[in-house]
């Protein structure tokens, strides 16, 4: 078999291609929101911060239902869960794989510096999915560490140091922003799934059960995300607009949360509100809270 393409390029070049080209079908499919963002992110970081997103995605749907539906049990959900982990760090270590996403994610994993201290606490909280079904305080944050605030670190490593030759560890002040940024977008989420986490998932990952306990989560968020908004400036240019559009899209998601008259209303922004908070994000404004 010819190991060049039709166009004289190196058959590596078409399958890494092609594999990034596979994760940004993955966002395309699952996340207009988030998509985008990502539009508004530089050439540079783009299609790294797509390959984790794909990753996370597929990860994400075999503890989130497509398993079930597919007639996997719980342990053998959690066997293709072990196997997508075990193949990921392979890949990242060997610089290959089988797996278009895998591949993708190894590639940014290889440049960027993402190492094994935040992909193995991102399966973990994957597979805490398959076991527990309600959150207590101290594993509501251990699970939020691991789906979402090391995929702010992931991300972080992406806009430090894609396109250099070797990563570096970004500094301490981003990183703090990059992990409160994450716990912000994932309590948001929980509080916007609460229905559909209950009743299709069984699951309760907030304590809300006391009265004003929504609201300290609420308020939470806002520190959460009052914290982040200060640092995004400190982001290299080419990254800020995007981290400021999705900024405060979930700033906008957690006002509308409080506003609600229903608690486990689904609150969504209008499309218009989005497309204004992302030309607001375009045309260089800080992000809602940065002064805070």
């Amino acid at each position: 078999m010819n190991t060049a393409t039709s166009q004289g390029a190196p058959a590596l070049a078409l399958y890494d291609r092609t594999a990034v080209d596979a994760a940004a079908a993955v966002i395309a499919r699952y996340s207009t929101s988030f998509g985008l963002a990502c539009r508004l992110l530089g050439p540079r970081p783009r299609p790294h911060v797509r390959n984790i997103y794909a990753l996370a995605r597929v990860a994400d749907e075999i503890v989130d239902g497509p398993a079930t539906e597919a007639g996997l049990s719980a342990a053998e959900a959690a066997d293709v869960l072990d196997r997508l982990e075990e193949e990921c760090l392979a890949a990242v270590a060997r610089g290959f794989s089988g797996n278009l996403i895998l591949h993708a994610f190894a590639r940014t994993a290889r440049e960027c510096g993402i190492g094994s201290d935040l992909v193995e606490p991102f399966f973990a909280s994957m597979r805490v999915d398959l076991d527990v079904r309600r959150h207590d305080t101290a594993s509501h944050d251990a699970y939020v560490y691991g789906s979402a605030e090391v995929i702010g670190l992931m991300c972080l490593q992406v806009f430090v140091n894609a396109g250099g030759r070797h990563p570096g560890t970004p500094p301490p002040g981003l990183a703090e922003g990059a992990r409160r940024l994450g716990a912000a977008f994932q309590d948001v989420n929980f509080l916007r799934d609460l229905r559909d986490d209950r009743a299709r998932l069984g699951r309760e990952y907030l304590e809300l059960a006391s009265p004003g306990a929504r609201a300290v989560v609420l308020d939470r968020v806002d520190r959460d995300l009052a914290a982040a908004a200060r640092v995004i400036p400190d982001l290299p240019a080419d990254c800020r607009r995007a981290v400021t559009a999705a900024h405060d899209l979930f700033a906008e998601l957690a006002a509308r949360l409080r506003a609600a008259p229903d608690d486990d209303a689904r609150v969504r922004v209008p499309d218009p509100v989005k497309a204004r908070l992302a030309v607001r994000a375009m045309l260089g404004f800080a992000p809602r809270g940065a002064g805070a």
